[in-house]
């Protein structure tokens, strides 16, 4: 007799918005899926509280789609914004919550009476990529997902790497230019703080100051404050010179950076996600090229540069296998 498979809900946590889904434990399709504002200014507990409700809706209905009893349901991996410290499952500290020392961990488990494993979202979000996307099958990965910031994540032989005090993978603080650009960081010169979302935007503006023509000002009713990352990409599909200037050019940065990374690691995929995938071939062509011509020749001839495959759900299903790892299921 076949055993009937056990499954685990995933919640990814941001600043923005919260999303939870659930997996068989062994991979395949996810079900209950749905996503809710943070509201994070309510405070923490409200927000633990609305984690909880949410992971019982999954629950249900994945009950409900998989004719499963609640007694399927073996536990909840969690991603959250670091840092974090994974042992005690604390959220030390998240500028965009507002958090300081929080027990995500535990409150969530005791709130859904399951166990549960926490991780940065990022992390997640790289191996969700591993398990069920864009790099399956690959033993050692490296990950960055592009949004408002640069968050990234390590898997060398099948296993995330933490690192001595847990905070590996800061990826988009990384210096390409050594007295560059102020970062959010503090530092100087990080990738963040050219090829991140809020940079790319930051650097669209910058450019128009040339007064070159540009349907950029056209897109947002002439409010350039209103331009954003996806602005430009649109722009840029649509042929306009001063947004196709400023892809390439971040299509350089994250070479760079990529390059130096894929020379440390020797890395057999790195998956690109968030919104600057949807720049496409115009992004991807010139980024593989510029890892090409900085990264040694034997690194780049066993490398894959590719774009995400879980747009929305990565961090959930690499929470889903977060736990899967850490409960060893």
């Amino acid at each position: 007799m076949t055993a009937s498979p056990v499954y685990i809900i995933g919640v990814d946590l941001g600043g923005t918005n919260i999303v939870v889904g659930a997996a068989p434990a062994n991979g395949g399709t996810m079900s209950g899926v749905h996503s809710e504002p943070t509201r994070a200014e309510e405070g923490a507990d409200a927000v633990t509280a609305r984690i909880v409700r949410m992971v019982e809706e999954t629950i249900t209905v994945t009950s409900q789609q998989a004719g499963v009893e609640r007694s399927a349901f073996v536990g909840v991996g969690i991603g959250a914004p670091g840092p974090l410290d994974r042992e005690s499952g604390v959220v030390l500290i998240t500028p965009n919550l507002g958090w300081t020392n929080f027990p995500l961990r535990d409150r969530v488990s005791a709130g859904v009476g399951l166990p549960a494993a926490l991780d940065n979202d990022a992390n997640c979000a790289t191996l969700g990529e591993w398990w069920i996307g864009a790099a399956q099958g690959a033993q050692h990965v490296i990950g960055l997902t592009i949004g408002t910031g640069i968050g990234g994540g390590l898997i060398l032989n099948g296993q995330l790497y933490h690192g001595a005090s847990g905070i590996a993978g800061e990826l988009g603080h990384i210096s390409i230019e050594a007295n560059g650009r102020r970062c959010n960081c503090g530092n100087y010169g990080c990738l963040e703080a050219y090829a991140s979302g809020s940079a790319i935007a930051t650097r669209a503006r910058e450019a128009l100051g040339g007064g070159e023509p540009s349907l950029l000002p056209d897109l947002v009713n002439g409010d350039l404050s209103r331009i954003t990352a996806q602005t430009v990409y649109e722009a840029s599909a649509q042929g306009d010179g001063v947004a196709r200037h400023v892809v390439r050019d971040t299509a350089q940065f994250l070479g760079v950076g990529i390059a130096s990374l894929v020379n440390i690691f020797n890395p057999e995929v790195v998956v690109v996600a968030g919104g600057v995938t949807q720049a496409g071939d115009a992004l991807f062509e010139p980024l593989r090229a510029e890892v090409r011509r900085r990264a040694f020749t034997p690194a780049v001839n066993v490398l894959r540069i590719v774009p995400g495959e879980l747009p929305g759900t990565a961090g959930v299903a690499g929470a889903i296998a977060t736990f899967a790892q850490q409960h060893r299921v």
